[in-house]
């Protein structure tokens, strides 16, 4: 449980940081997100669309067993997650 309460926890900081620079002026990275954030009424939308696809990926990992590969999207998402600071810090520092 401890595994997929990380994912869901990763997800989350993913949406909040993904939407804080997004609000700042920096462009999507992935292409297919951009492309969801496009296509969606809103970012937020298309945000949480992406996220609730994700966490269907992570209970059907958690249900069946395989929990290294939820590990290995933790990992993953965690370092979106940096890479989203990353940018947001990068782009702040350049407008002050």
């Amino acid at each position: 449980m401890t595994c997929l309460a990380h994912f869901l926890y990763l997800q989350a900081l993913d949406l909040l940081t993904t939407l804080a620079f997004l609000s700042h002026g920096v462009r999507e990275g992935n292409p297919m997100v951009r492309l969801v954030l496009q296509a969606a009424p809103s970012p937020l939308g298309g945000l949480v669309a992406l996220k609730l696809f994700a966490v269907g990926l992570a209970l059907y990992c958690w249900r069946n067993g395989r929990l290294h590969l939820l590990g290995r999207m933790n990992v993953f998402f965690a370092a979106v997650v940096i890479w989203n600071l990353l940018a947001l810090v990068l782009r702040l520092r350049a407008v002050v």
